[in-house]
């Protein structure tokens, strides 16, 4: 679940549905924990839900404070666009589709490319699955860059309000499938719709199911870009990330990939310093680490007998 762009700006009309929706995010978070001390009380974890909420605070925070920079770079790229699209309803429509599109360009970066993982990771970093875990949001992720990619549809000429309003939307979609509490939706919308069946995979480090369903709003870009993988209801889901935080540290929390990235920089040989800004996360140039290719990979090769969980 990553962050829509803020809708501050010169000729920009303020839309921000994020911001309308946060009174009834709180509301299902303390419905569900209500429901979980009733069927499964591990699903909360007090420390855990607190750096979530706290992580979701800085990440609003940070968000205000560089609104105007996004701002700035999102018209400045509508002042060369190819057509001016007004805003009738086909346009909006138009508009929440391609950037559902875009952002499963984002988020699948954000997951194969180490420079935006940095910025990304801390959303995974949680060995629980609820809703407060959807709250757990980037405090890095203008600095990242990684909403540079929404661009061209400034490009071709939706208005950068009408961007951040659909953002916003697609953002508020996305918390509801954060949570056990629903096991399927209807088959025809598991087949069109990011569910939350879908997205637990995406939390998952089950060897099969690293690096898969990057979806927003519709899984089917999933599907045609072969990064879709359902869940298996025999095979128990473990949470959080490769090598798991160890810790409740909010800073850690924030900035212990951006942290580890620089240390393996500083390093790495002159030939590899780049190589660990770009390539996918794990990489290394002596092989000492693993991938979540190499992860699946090692798995695939010793199925049935080897377990379902990556090593540490």
């Amino acid at each position: 679940m990553g962050r829509g762009l803020a809708p501050a700006g010169r000729r920009d009309v303020k839309l921000d549905p994020v911001t309308l929706a946060t009174p009834f995010f709180i509301l299902l978070v303390l419905a569900e924990m209500v429901w979980a001390r009733r069927r499964k009380a591990q699903a909360y974890e007090p420390r855990d839900t607190l750096n979530s909420l706290l992580m979701g605070l800085g990440s609003v925070l940070t968000g205000m404070l560089f609104a105007g920079t996004v701002a700035a770079v999102m018209l400045a790229a509508y002042d060369v666009r190819l057509a001016t699209i007004g805003l009738q309803w086909w346009a909006w429509s138009a508009c929440f589709v391609l950037d559902d599109f875009a952002y499963y360009w984002i988020h699948r970066s954000g997951h194969r490319v180490r420079w935006f993982w940095a910025s990304h990771v801390n959303h995974h970093s949680s060995q629980h699955y609820n809703l407060s875990t959807a709250l757990r949001q980037s405090w890095t992720s203008v600095i990242a860059l990684n909403f540079l990619i929404r661009l061209p549809l400034a490009v071709v000429g939706f208005h950068p309000a009408m961007i951040a309003a659909v953002a916003g939307v697609n953002l508020i979609y996305q918390f509801w499938i954060h949570t056990e509490a629903i096991r399927r939706m209807p088959r025809w919308f598991e087949a069109v719709m990011n569910t939350p069946s879908h997205h637990r995979v995406h939390h998952a480090t089950n060897p099969q199911y690293l690096d898969r369903n990057y979806a927003g709003v519709f899984i089917v870009w999933d599907r045609m870009f072969g990064t879709f993988q359902r869940e298996h209801d025999d095979l128990r889901i473990h949470y959080g990330i490769v090598k798991q935080l160890g810790s409740f540290n909010l800073l850690w929390t924030a900035f212990h990939e951006w942290i580890g990235m620089a240390r393996d920089v500083w390093n790495a040989p002159w030939r590899h310093k780049l190589s660990y800004i770009w390539r996918v996360p794990g990489w290394t140039h002596d092989g000492s680490r693993d991938t979540s290719d190499m992860i699946r990979t090692r798995w695939q090769s010793c199925q049935p007998d080897c377990g379902t969980s990556p090593k540490p």
